[in-house]
């Protein structure tokens, strides 16, 4: 499956941004699907996944009430809301998919995410 990620860019603190992954090739309601930041100079952290189904989420600490995640298999595309942005939401942003993903429960594990997007970039400035 190929992903590609869009609706990054350059945000004042406290707005908000959309990311868009649209995948192709495979069957996308087949995969469970999770987003991934990696600031400069760190590793890569886990944002947010949702199942197959779409009707299970998770999020990373201190995210959830900020970012919302969600999927429109119709569309083949998962979101990420993102709202009160921080400085340090600044990061490049990976949208990632897990072919053994399972129907209800999201995928947490960076290593069990086989394909992954080219990122886009996320500036958050005060």
């Amino acid at each position: 499956v190929q992903l590609v990620e869009s609706g990054g860019g350059s945000v004042q603190v406290g707005g908000s941004l959309t990311l868009s992954c649209v995948a192709s090739g495979r069957t996308f309601s087949n995969y469970g699907m999770g987003w991934f930041r990696q600031a400069p100079g760190k590793e890569h952290e886990f944002v947010a996944a949702i199942s197959r189904s779409g009707g299970g989420t998770y999020y990373g600490d201190s995210l959830k009430g900020r970012f919302i995640i969600s999927r429109d298999n119709a569309k083949n595309t998962v979101y990420l809301q993102m709202n009160a942005l921080k400085p340090e939401d600044t990061a490049v942003y990976y949208c990632a998919a897990d072919a053994r993903g399972t129907y209800n429960s999201p995928t947490i594990a960076m290593n069990q995410y086989s394909y992954w997007g080219q990122g886009t970039q996320v500036t958050v400035s005060s």
